[in-house]
């Protein structure tokens, strides 16, 4: 049974736990693999494989905080093999198993004691340049905006062809329902159970009044245009990391995902709990 370990390797109690997991994994007789870079950073090059080479193992687990989940889903693919975070960072939203019960956690998740819960994605096709400049998938959100030290970008929001509005801003959000406790709700946008499926749409710093968030449908499709050459500035990120645009962007069209994330849980809070926890003081 492969292993995948995801780690956080500028952290070090993340470098240090995977470590032990793997050891603990191959001590059961499972086989422990990182991504390359991952396994030379964490002092682990005897465990490492290509990107191409990951296959479809049968548990991934997260060492660090929400944002090597985040590594995790996407060094999967569109594999639903479940995700066990293990909180080794600072926030932990999105982990299943604290970091003090490290190889309990673990062997909870082999034996099949986690619960799972599903997590829609969305995806976003961009065209820039009149060409198909490829498709994202994201557990949190599609930005689309400005980068640097670029001014303010112009973006058109359509959804199903009818324009809503135009708007001049540092750029928008598209989150899922996952997504609505990240950048999305740094951006003023509100929080959504999991348990819904659908998008959000955030304006990031509209310089306009009428530019205000939309809950969207699940079979609702968003397009963010540039109409304006001279504010077309713009980039895209997918759950932050950048997408590469070398020309300039004409639009981007984002729809649910076909497939979930599958996250395992051990710690056994709801939702509501960890909002109250991580947000609002508990």
């Amino acid at each position: 049974m492969r292993v995948l370990l995801v780690p956080n390797p500028v952290n070090p109690r993340s470098v240090e736990a995977t470590a032990v997991v793997a050891q603990h994994l191959q001590d059961l007789k499972y086989e422990p693999v990182l991504v390359d870079e991952d396994a030379k950073r964490c002092g682990l090059a005897a465990l490492g494989v290509a990107r191409a080479g990951i296959g479809v193992p049968e548990l991934a687990i997260a060492l660090g905080g929400d944002g090597t989940i985040l590594k995790a889903v996407h060094l999967l693919g569109v594999s639903e093999t479940p995700v066990l975070g293990v909180n080794l960072g600072r926030l932990g939203f999105l982990s299943g198993a604290d970091g003090a019960r490290l190889l309990e956690a673990v062997d909870s998740a082999l034996a099949g004691e986690a619960s799972v819960e599903r997590r829609q994605t969305i995806e976003a096709a961009v065209t820039a340049g009149g060409r198909d400049a490829g498709s994202y998938r994201a557990l949190n959100e599609i930005f689309v905006g400005r980068s640097g030290l670029a001014r303010g970008v112009e973006l058109e929001l359509s959804v199903n062809g009818q324009s809503l509005y135009r708007f001049v801003c540092d750029g928008a959000v598209v989150a899922t329902p996952t997504g609505s406790t990240a950048y999305a709700l740094s951006a003023g946008g509100p929080i959504v159970s999991p348990e819904v499926r659908g998008m959000l749409f955030v304006p990031v710093a509209p310089h306009s009044l009428a530019a205000r968030p939309v809950v969207l449908a699940p079979q609702d499709r968003i397009t963010l245009s540039c109409p304006n050459p001279v504010r077309a500035d713009a980039c895209v990120m997918a759950d932050g990391d950048p997408v590469p645009c070398r020309t300039a962007l004409d639009r981007v069209e984002i729809t649910v995902g076909d497939r979930d994330v599958h996250l395992l849980k051990l710690d056994g809070r709801g939702f509501y709990e960890t909002v109250s926890d991580s947000f609002l003081g508990g």
